[in-house]
């Protein structure tokens, strides 16, 4: 059996074959894009880009996929990059160790785009340059300081509620006037935290269950 039998007993050759000749970027391999990635990978998908300019550090260990005892201080995009190679071999990976702004030009048109950036201006970026490659894309909204994965949902930027980060965004999509798009989201309001600061927490079931549905989302909109 192939890695890819019990896929394809679920979605059909015909859709394995779209899935491998498939690119996908993925910008932001921390803790929500380490969970997107590994799915596309472990999914099928032929081609991924990779972009994040960080290392692993040992605070990430909690929540992200790249980040291990041996991987300390490693960037992220080379560690994904070993990692999607050891899942499996035949998957092209271009990996770039680089922070994406309005000045970022990647000469690739991916079929698709997951944002998974902490940063507003980045995020917004990334935006204008799928609107004008013309690259579906999904975006993750905030998924610090939420504990319940039951509220966590898939719905056009325009409608979302609750969520702090996706208001910020609606309101910059609605003055520059931006396109709709989708993005994952919770309706949890945000938990209070032990101790307060600038740093948020997080806990690996939320922030990998935003990955992994931003991951169906995309392999969902490639085979159908």
């Amino acid at each position: 059996m192939t890695r890819l039998h019990r896929i394809t007993l679920l979605f059909g050759n015909s859709a394995i074959e779209k899935l491998k000749h498939s690119t996908v970027m993925v910008v932001g391999c921390g803790a929500v894009g380490s969970f997107a990635i590994e799915s596309l990978a472990r999914s099928g998908v032929g081609h991924i880009i990779l972009i994040d300019f960080d290392n692993a550090e040992e605070s990430n260990i909690n929540r992200q996929l790249f980040a291990l005892d041996s991987t300390i201080g490693q960037p992220k995009v080379e560690i994904a990059k070993q990692r999607i190679h050891d899942i499996n071999p035949d998957i092209i990976v271009d990996a770039f160790n680089m922070f994406f702004d309005e000045n970022t030009n990647i000469d690739m048109k991916p079929d698709f785009v997951i944002d998974a950036i902490d940063t507003v201006k980045s995020k917004i970026a990334l935006y204008k340059w799928c609107f004008a490659n013309n690259v579906p894309f999904i975006s993750s909204m905030g998924a610090a300081r939420k504990t319940d994965i039951s509220k966590i949902k898939v719905a056009k930027i325009s409608k979302t509620t609750v969520c702090p980060l996706a208001s910020k965004i609606r309101h910059i999509v609605k003055d520059e006037k931006l396109k709709d798009f989708p993005v994952v989201y919770s309706t949890e309001n945000a938990t209070p935290q032990i101790n307060g600061g600038r740093e948020f927490g997080s806990v690996i079931t939320v922030t990998g269950t935003f990955g992994l549905m931003l991951a169906e989302y995309v392999i969902k909109n490639l085979i159908k």
